[in-house]
């Protein structure tokens, strides 16, 4: 049995099947996890969902912003509406895919690995602890009657600094910011949504794996989302950062735990930031 992470899909389905091949990925035996953002943005977004779900007894992910995003959009609150998302909502299974969706935890935990799954990071301030509970927060709301509402207030980049007494919405919509979309934060880890790019690019924010009080740095963090950020391994900072741009023309890559060995496979089809 072997156990593998992969890096954001993002519609990629062909991608996703020509890595599974690559690794020789047996369903029976193996295990693997996708670090957020199944969807969203590549070209067949249905078949991809559907082809992860497919494999559900062996293939699990953690939700990315734009897992959130296919929510949002389901449930008729997404205030920016994404097309290529259309086509699971039309498909005669999405009631099935979204369910499935929306029961997705934010952060998992492989013990045995010492690894910790996420699609984004991890405020400074957080333990492993700290972030499998706020996860668990957010799955309940996902999971309940006021989903629609939830998705409705999620949106926004406020607060942007973390403090126990947050209730409401403020906390939950700071949990999920840090969970998938923070790249950058100031040295007392407020959220930095202003600086893109790679890290060289701005020597004004820090990331947040760098800061050097991070609660969490006794665990490996691996995560997505971060398609500039230019090097896989940060091993000073006990991270991998497995997204190297599938849905941008660049490659899908897959961390296997097991002898941590990385594998990927190139997209040259997609396209270029723009």
């Amino acid at each position: 049995m072997r156990h593998w992470i992969v890096g954001d899909l993002q519609g990629c389905h062909d991608d996703f099947s020509r890595l599974l091949d690559l690794i020789a990925f047996d369903p029976a035996a193996d295990k693997l996890w996708v670090a957020g953002d199944l969807v969203n943005r590549g070209p067949d977004s249905l078949r991809t969902l559907r082809a992860v779900y497919a494999l559900r007894d062996s293939v699990d992910c953690v939700l990315g912003n734009h897992d959130l995003h296919l929510l949002a959009e389901a449930a008729g609150v997404a205030p920016k509406p994404q097309p290529d998302l259309h086509p699971i909502l039309r498909a005669p299974d999405a009631d099935e895919l979204l369910d499935w969706i929306a029961t997705r935890p934010l952060a998992v935990r492989l013990p045995q690995f010492e690894t910790l799954i996420v699609h984004a990071g991890l405020h400074v301030s957080w333990a492993v602890d700290d972030a499998l509970a706020y996860s668990d927060e957010i799955q309940r709301q996902l999971a309940g009657q006021e989903r629609k509402e939830f998705l409705r207030q999620m949106y926004g980049n406020e607060p942007q600094q973390w403090a126990d007494r947050l209730t409401g919405m403020e906390r939950w919509r700071f949990i999920v910011n840090c969970f998938t979309r923070m790249r950058y934060c100031s040295s007392d880890g407020a959220l930095d949504f202003d600086a893109k790019g790679a890290p060289q690019d701005n020597r004004d924010a820090t990331p947040w794996f760098q800061l050097a009080s991070r609660q969490s740095r006794d665990t490996r963090i691996v995560f997505g989302h971060w398609s500039t950020l230019g090097t896989v391994r940060w091993p000073e900072h006990n991270v991998i950062g497995l997204d190297t741009g599938c849905v941008w023309g660049g490659s899908l890559t897959a961390l296997c735990l097991d002898d941590d060995t990385l594998t990927s496979t190139p997209c040259p089809l997609h396209r270029t930031p723009g």
